[in-house]
């Protein structure tokens, strides 16, 4: 328990401290005219309160990544602490900021077009592809994820059309559509909030039930072996994202970024809701140690049995009681649907910037996206496990290269850049690591894997150095 405290307050006071820190060398301007008022135009670019973009981002980003996530993790035992603990504030915190401030520093311009800025032309189209697959793949994991949940829900499951997956499925799919074609204050702005704010009363309930009943959560030092064996390097960093760095923060930071004003609300917004996010994947994370009678091996039957929805399932009514623990469940279900429809918005978003196509007009945004969900809805038949293994590596991968592209920003102004280069290389590690490694990657043993990973994240820290300090056009920004 000592150590799930201590986690805690670490993650405060890294908000209070570092998140202050990596604000003040950025060097937020109160007085620019962010472009939510200079470009506003009643659809994307739409001015909106700190406070209820804060609950926004923090709902879109949440999704099931730092619930499933965090309990998939927590097979790894009590290192899941300190990865959430450190990632969430050196490199999630700082990943999330600067995905923000950069898309408002250049327009409100969505991610891959930022990286095109500080990479290079060359970059900017890979990451037009790569972030595209990888929204598509986000809000594929975030359809069918809910879906099954509400099918499995007592009174439901067994019940002709309500315990169907493919009616809930479908059922998804059409507010999706609503949801990425709307303006932004018709629908997110209005019930948005409301999400946000129940998913953080969920996580404290199931928190506060952890304490309550003295929970025998280990504490860091307790030796544990993965059930199947895997290594904490580069497994753990790779299954644990959403709750301590995650691409797909990218992706959704732009969309407030175009509602954020004035810039001095950005450390509150983006480093803020990254650690709310480590908040949320600690508490799960340390339930999903404690909960079961044998600890760590029965989480991993009940996985075994149900996958992590069941997980959720058993915790929330096992501590705040049957009522209680149906609403934690419903929090659970709406979460990840509140991300994905911004994932399939952010896809549209990236879709004009890149053929350069106003969204003022609703003809153009239904353009966009009805052969957006037509590919969604193909990959739906495809097996969910797979669909998030890969979503798992192409989400750490995008979230290095925003690091670099961050790094680059820093270092262009004449910046310390040396605080977002080591959380950079780090990940770069583990993603080529992860890559030799994995049975989805080329499968091979640690005595390659390792070196290769350490090998090329020194090659990309050694060309990042020897590389001149970028494009004249990104001076001004």
């Amino acid at each position: 328990m000592i150590s799930f405290l201590m986690s805690i307050v670490a993650l405060l006071l890294g908000y209070a401290i570092y998140g202050g820190i990596v604000d003040r060398w950025f060097g937020p301007d109160p007085k620019r005219v962010t472009p939510a008022v200079r470009m506003q135009d009643g659809v994307d670019f739409v001015p909106l309160p700190w406070h209820k973009i804060f609950l926004i981002q923090f709902l879109n980003i949440a999704g099931l990544g730092p619930i499933f996530g965090a309990i998939m993790g927590a097979l790894f035992g009590p290192s899941a602490f300190l990865w959430i603990v450190l990632g969430s504030i050196f490199a999630g915190g700082v990943h999330d900021y600067f995905s923000g401030m950069l898309s408002i520093r250049h327009d409100g311009k969505s991610i891959p077009e930022v990286v095109g800025i500080y990479l290079g032309d060359n970059a900017r189209q890979v990451m037009r592809v790569f972030s595209t697959v990888l929204l598509v793949l986000v809000g594929v994991v975030f359809m069918a994820g809910p879906a099954g949940l509400l099918s499995n829900l007592d009174g439901f499951a067994g019940n002709g059309l309500l315990g169907n997956k493919h009616f809930w499925l479908w059922i998804i799919i059409a507010y999706y559509f609503i949801a990425t074609v709307l303006p932004v204050d018709k629908l997110i702005s209005k019930i948005y909030p409301l999400f946000g704010a129940v998913l953080l009363i969920m996580a404290f309930g199931v928190g506060g039930g952890l304490i309550a009943t003295g929970a025998p959560i280990p504490e860091l030092g307790t030796a544990v072996v993965h059930p199947k064996g895997l290594p904490i390097w580069p497994f753990l960093f790779i299954t644990i994202a959403c709750g301590a760095i995650s691409g797909f923060h990218a992706t959704q930071s732009p969309l407030m970024a175009r509602c954020l004003h004035p810039e001095i609300h950005g450390r509150k917004v983006f480093y803020g809701s990254m650690i709310a996010e480590g908040l949320v994947a600690l508490i799960w994370a340390a339930a999903a140690m404690a909960f079961f009678p044998k600890g760590i091996l029965g989480l991993n039957e009940v996985l075994s049995q149900g996958g992590p929805g069941l997980v959720v399932k058993d915790i929330s009514i096992g501590l705040m009681g049957t009522v209680g623990g149906m609403l934690a469940i419903i929090g659970v279900i709406a979460c990840p649907i509140t991300s994905g429809d911004t994932a399939f918005r952010s896809v549209r978003l990236i879709v004009a910037d890149t053929l350069n196509i106003s969204q003022k007009d609703k003809k153009n945004r239904l353009l966009i996206a009805l052969p957006i969900f037509l590919v969604g809805y193909a990959l739906t038949l495809v097996d969910f496990s797979i669909i998030w293994r890969y979503f798992a590596f192409a989400n750490q991968a995008l979230a290095t290269i925003v690091l670099w592209t961050a790094a680059q920003y820093m270092r262009v102004h004449g910046r310390n850049y040396l605080f977002i280069v080591t959380p950079a290389v780090f990940m770069t590690a583990v993603c080529t690591t992860y890559i030799t490694m994995a049975g989805e990657g080329l499968g091979l043993s640690s005595s390659i894997g390792y070196p290769v990973g350490i090998a090329c994240a020194v090659l990309a820290g050694a060309t990042f150095f020897m590389k001149g300090k970028g494009k004249a056009q990104a001076q001004n920004a």
